[in-house]
């Protein structure tokens, strides 16, 4: 293996291990200029700019996307998951967020080492509403 390579497979090796890349408290806000050099600083970056509507607890969309090494999109998102609700407005505010959050996020600031490891790879973030979060 050459060295990238190593670099990236262990980077989502480490990603596979920690589990699925849920939506968590808020270790960052919301457009903060630090660095981001690993997977969970990335999702969480994401996550920070992400309010979920109320009445959308225990709702979760999986988005699909890539970046490049400067953090901007590649293309356009694509659900790749969702366990919604039976309300259809409600359904479409919830995604709404989602997207709405990704596009406050962007570009996402990396580093880089983390920049040159990720361009180009997919991504898989998955957002859940918490009861905590949305009521």
């Amino acid at each position: 293996m050459k060295p990238r390579s190593t670099i990236v497979a262990a980077v989502l090796a480490l990603a596979l291990v920690a589990g699925p890349n849920e939506a968590r408290s808020q270790e960052r806000a919301c457009r903060s200029p630090d660095p981001i050099d690993t997977i969970d600083e990335m999702f969480s970056a994401i996550f920070a700019c992400w309010e979920p509507p109320p009445g959308t607890a225990g709702m979760t969309l999986t988005l699909q996307f890539s970046i490049r090494r400067n953090g901007t999109l590649i293309g356009k998102p694509r659900a790749t998951y969702s366990h919604l609700g039976n309300d259809g407005r409600l359904n479409r505010a919830f995604v709404a967020s989602i997207l709405d959050a990704l596009d406050k996020a962007l570009p996402l600031p990396v580093s880089d080492s983390m920049g040159g490891a990720i361009a180009g790879r997919t991504l898989f973030p998955r957002f859940t509403a918490a009861s905590g979060d949305a009521s």
